[in-house]
């Protein structure tokens, strides 16, 4: 989220052309925060979480391992691309993977969720 918001802000910067030369400052800054979300922000996300999935019930063990994957990837795509002044497009639309995973982790846990309901109604019916 950090990593986010620091975007955002020179994104804003960049619209001041006071002094001449923010506009330039504030996009080479957007490129290296870019990269930073490649290599830190994105791996230290999915790496801890798919451990925690993997050695818990929460989400299925396939999503944890599909966590550790996209944080090894992003982290081996930023260290890749770390002197290209942008990010190819290839390596942008992997991104948007990480929004399909977290897609797949939110609709599982609605799944789950219901049928963990279930289960109690039937429990205490029981009961």
């Amino acid at each position: 989220m950090m990593v986010s918001l620091v975007e955002i802000t020179f994104y804003i910067s960049a619209l001041n052309s006071n002094p001449a030369t923010m506009g330039l400052t504030s996009l080479d800054l957007i490129h290296a925060v870019q990269h930073l979300y490649f290599i830190v922000a994105a791996p230290a996300l999915f790496l801890p979480l798919g451990v925690v999935i993997v050695s818990s019930n929460v989400l299925p063990r396939v999503l944890g391992y599909l966590a550790i994957m996209l944080g090894a990837a992003f982290a081996i795509l930023g260290v890749v691309t770390l002197y290209s002044l942008t990010l190819p497009a290839l390596v942008t639309a992997f991104a948007g993977l990480q929004t399909l995973w977290w897609l797949a982790a939110a609709i599982t846990l609605i799944v789950r969720s219901g049928t963990a309901s279930d289960t109690k109604v039937e429990v205490s019916l029981r009961a």
